[in-house]
């Protein structure tokens, strides 16, 4: 019998070192899914300008839209092919979403720093990353977590992922408080599917699913390719437009990019704000206890929020060893937390692991190669930002609720009969899409975890990183009261 040593020599290259064969991937299988996940994570190009490039800092400037956009897609570009090559996984790395908000809303909106005050804090919260890496205390935190709390992290995830896929497609929508209601979602508008870009997405849905029902290879590609082509026959047909037209709001428009025949193909991108960081502005501005608070807080949503996507990423792909450990994990932590320098240093927020990664995962990317694909083209949308835009999210959207369905497997591998041991997943898995963070979700997880071992009376089966994490996300959940408490 022919085995696959035997084979080796005959490898090429590109095969060693990726481990394509070794990991039951083809070079076309990892060419492909790198397609699939770049369209999965590139809404990011248009949503990060929309969160942190339109808000004022204490000097009235703002980033803005197409600075960030082509910021955005430079960090996501250099650091998914740096992930690709170094670490070998096929996870791309872009802005993250949270991270982002956190930086506009918490560091400049609230606190009263400048943008280059606050994506200094970011680039100080990505060296204690990779200091934190290099230690080996990462790789240690990961191989404390119970087992079954490594697989609510990738339930979790998975209903995260979905849900964003849903609310993207305008499947599921926010009512607005302003109403008096107490149901915080509702069904499209008013409880039916009433516009054409949600019809869009159900089609894309049903697309998607009967290719992963009748295993076509590159089905999730192929369901990407089709539903796009749908949207574009449905807007010439409907003129539905985009969600937001003048300044108003438009109900049955497209989430994000309308798909229409671009005027352009391109330009050049604009990176005046690439390097426009102050690594101290922040301390001197607001002391140095309130600056070191809020690096803290960069830190472990950073932390948590990479540990979480990367241990759920691994397990989808079969990437993990008996532990649930992905095989240098270390290699992997250092450059993730390279994102959160780069992102900083490129003022387009810290750049993280993508949970969105999984499409191309669920399509079959097993290695790095299929990063060097996705990050290539992230570069090329700097300059080609009008043709990628013809993909809207509602195109995407169905392959995050697929994966979704995919990645809840997991749930399986919790022992449900102890319920110590099911609060803390069950806690872990609802509140990342409840809260729209996996952070939260692993905090919670943790905190609810360590308490119910003592209930239990186990608690001296609880791992000391463990007592150590949840410490720490109880400062982290308390920050507000901790900052408004120190002036």
């Amino acid at each position: 019998m022919t085995t696959g040593v035997q084979h080796q020599p005959n490898r090429s290259a590109l095969d060693r070192y990726f481990h394509i064969s070794e990991r039951g991937s083809t070079v076309g299988s990892e060419i492909r899914a790198g397609v699939v996940t770049f369209f999965a994570m590139a809404y990011i190009v248009i949503l990060n300008p929309l969160i942190i490039g339109t808000t004022p800092d204490v000097d009235g400037n703002v980033l803005g839209i197409p600075q960030v956009a082509a910021a955005t897609a430079l960090a996501a570009g250099v650091m998914t092919i740096a992930f690709g090559l170094i670490a070998r996984y096929p996870f791309g790395i872009a802005a993250g979403l949270g991270l982002n908000t956190l930086v506009a809303v918490t560091l400049v909106a609230s606190e009263g720093l400048t943008w280059p005050e606050a994506m200094g804090l970011v680039v100080l919260d990505g060296i204690v990353i990779v200091l934190l890496a290099v230690s080996g205390f990462r790789t240690a935190v990961f191989r404390a977590i119970p087992p079954s709390m490594k697989a609510a992290m990738g339930v979790g995830i998975g209903m995260f992922i979905a849900m964003i896929g849903l609310v993207d497609a305008g499947f599921v929508r926010r009512i607005p408080d302003a109403a008096g209601t107490t149901v915080p979602v509702g069904l499209g508008i008013d409880g039916s599917i009433s516009s054409w870009p949600t019809v869009t997405f159900v089609l894309g849905l049903i697309i998607c699913g009967a290719m992963v029902v009748r295993r076509v290879r590159g089905g999730l590609f192929i369901g990407i390719v089709a539903t796009t082509v749908i949207a574009m026959i449905v807007e010439a047909l409907t003129g539905s437009g985009p969600s937001f037209e003048d300044g108003q709001p438009n109900p049955g428009g497209w989430s994000l990019a309308v798909p229409v025949i671009p005027e352009s193909f391109g330009g050049l991108p604009d990176l005046s704000i690439v390097g426009a960081v102050d690594i101290v502005g922040a301390f001197t501005r607001i002391g140095v206890l309130a600056a070191s608070l809020l690096v803290f807080t960069l830190v472990l949503a950073n932390f948590f929020d990479a540990m979480g996507t990367m241990t759920a990423l691994g397990k989808q792909g079969n990437l993990v060893n008996e532990d649930g450990v992905l095989p240098d994990m270390k290699k992997a932590l250092v450059v993730e937390g390279f994102g959160a320098i780069v992102g900083g240093a490129t003022s387009s927020s810290s750049a993280t692991v993508y949970a969105d990664s999984s499409a191309g995962v669920a399509d079959g990317a097993r290695t790095g190669l299929a990063n060097i694909v996705t990050g290539l083209l992230f570069l090329l949308a700097m300059f080609l930002t009008p043709l990628y835009e013809v993909v809207p999210i509602e195109a995407a959207a169905p392959v995050l609720v697929i994966v979704g369905a995919m990645m809840i497997a997991q749930v399986t591998d919790i022992d449900w009969s102890k319920f110590h041991i099911a609060l803390p997943a069950f806690l872990t898995i609802v509140v990342m899409p409840f809260t729209y963070s996996i952070a939260n979700g692993i905090g919670v997880g943790f905190i609810a975890f360590s308490v119910m071992a003592v209930a239990a009376g186990r608690a001296k089966d609880v791992h000391w990183i463990m007592w150590l994490v949840s410490a720490l996300f109880v400062v982290f959940f308390g920050m507000d009261p901790i900052m408004n408490a120190i002036g």
